[in-house]
């Protein structure tokens, strides 16, 4: 895949977002923040319960996990390649959704590289959610004048894979 004529047809990562849930507030929660800061350099923000749920033991505006989301160029090429280090370069092809979009799960943090097993934090797993667009997408997103993006200049499922495929080398499996 070659890059095409037009610098508006070749599609970027918008955005990555890290996301470990925890379930409960309190010290796992501080704990799991810790993690986030080490392993993206940037300062976590909690996540909010909108429900109540007695089962699972969530009371809605209390906190529950955290996240980041990392918008910085340089930064989303090197957690991006530590992150698909950690999955040995290969994902499942049900990882791309329609919009091209890449969602995945990594058990542990210590499977970053650098990383050694710290038994005061213990082991947090977390979730990676990839935006990849286009430029001008934002149209569909601004306050003045929103406006819809149209089906040929939306990023499609096949052309994400390859497109990830040649950026990171990814190599992705059909299942």
């Amino acid at each position: 895949m070659s890059e095409p004529a037009n610098p508006m047809l070749s599609p970027a990562i918008t955005k990555v977002t890290v996301n470990i849930g925890v379930g409960e507030g309190g010290r796992r929660l501080q704990l799991a923040e810790r993690v986030l800061e080490v392993l993206t350099g940037m300062t976590p923000s909690r996540t909010i319960s909108t429900k109540t749920n007695r089962d699972l033991g969530t009371r809605k505006g209390a906190p529950i996990g955290c996240k980041v989301t990392i918008r910085d160029s340089e930064r989303v090429q090197s957690f991006l390649k530590d992150a698909f280090w950690v999955r040995e370069h290969t994902l499942p092809s049900y990882n791309f959704d329609s919009s091209g979009n890449l969602s995945f799960g990594i058990s542990d943090y210590t499977d970053f590289p650098d990383q050694k097993y710290d038994p005061d934090i213990g082991i947090f797993g977390m979730d990676v959610n990839v935006v990849l667009e286009r430029p001008g997408h934002r149209v569909s997103r601004r306050r003045r004048r929103k406006s819809k993006v149209s089906m040929p200049h939306r990023v499609g499922r096949e052309e994400s894979k390859a497109w990830f495929t040649e950026k990171f080398e990814l190599k992705i499996v059909e299942e």
